[in-house]
């Protein structure tokens, strides 16, 4: 049986007009996201994309000689594979679940067919598009111009924002490669904000235990992109979770 819209939690799919959504609904499909499923691949052929539901997706950048560092985040306010939009078929990052979720796949070609039904369609998500190089940007600048304390609260935050709860279920070594830091700096910091009672971390989970106090340490490099997005497509975070 076709879902209803009032039972998707995707922001993009649940904030289209009802005449979009009844075009797109025929065409997704609910699969299951494990840990390190790979959504897009760099230089391989876009076939699916992805809206997400549930679960964290990371954007990586890698180099040619295999550097590699996180400038996005995807969550349930986005989708993988958006360059479909613009025409652009070939993935130029690699996007993979970080946490583990769920989310509504659609082939391109089913993406497609919906942008001649319905041209609003397509432009919802070049909006969306438009929002991650606010965030890409931001990323780039984050890396260049704030300190590792920093980055790794933006960092939260934006996990926090696309999470269920206030636990996170991450790993040193991955906010390591994340970051583009060795663990042990990564290991520091967390003890800093551990030591304030900012967080709490345990092996493989990090809770947020005061949001405010977080964003205050983030500063300038977190908030801008959530603006962005909050004025074209609608709040990245469903409601604020109290400081505990």
């Amino acid at each position: 049986m076709p879902v209803s819209q009032s039972e998707i939690r995707n922001r993009l799919l649940s904030g289209m007009e009802p005449a979009d959504f009844a075009a797109v609904r025929p065409r997704i499909e609910k699969v299951e996201l494990k840990m390190r499923t790979v959504l897009v691949e760099k230089e391989a052929a876009i076939e699916d994309v992805y809206f997400i539901e549930s679960g964290i997706a990371s954007v990586v950048a890698t180099s040619q000689d295999d550097e590699r560092i996180e400038v996005g985040h995807v969550g349930w306010e986005g989708m993988s594979g958006s360059s479909a939009a613009l025409g652009v078929m070939i993935g130029s990052t690699r996007t993979f679940m970080q946490v583990a979720g769920s989310g509504w796949r659609m082939a391109v070609r089913d993406l497609e067919a919906a942008f001649v039904e319905r041209p609003e369609i397509r432009e919802r998500l070049l909006q969306y598009v438009y929002t991650q190089e606010v965030q890409v940007a931001h990323s780039a600048l984050a890396n260049a111009r704030y300190s590792i304390k920093e980055r790794l609260a933006r960092w939260l935050l934006m996990s926090h924002d696309r999470g269920e709860g206030d636990d996170l279920s991450l790993t040193h070594e991955f906010l390591s490669l994340m970051l583009g830091v060795r663990r042990a700096g990564v290991t520091g910091e967390l003890h800093i904000l551990e030591g304030m009672s900012l967080i709490r971390a345990t092996r493989g989970n990090i809770r947020i235990l005061d949001r405010p106090r977080l964003e205050e340490i983030a500063g300038g490099c977190y908030g801008y992109p959530e603006m962005i997005y909050e004025r074209l497509l609608g709040k990245v975070r469903s409601e604020p979770l109290a400081a505990r």
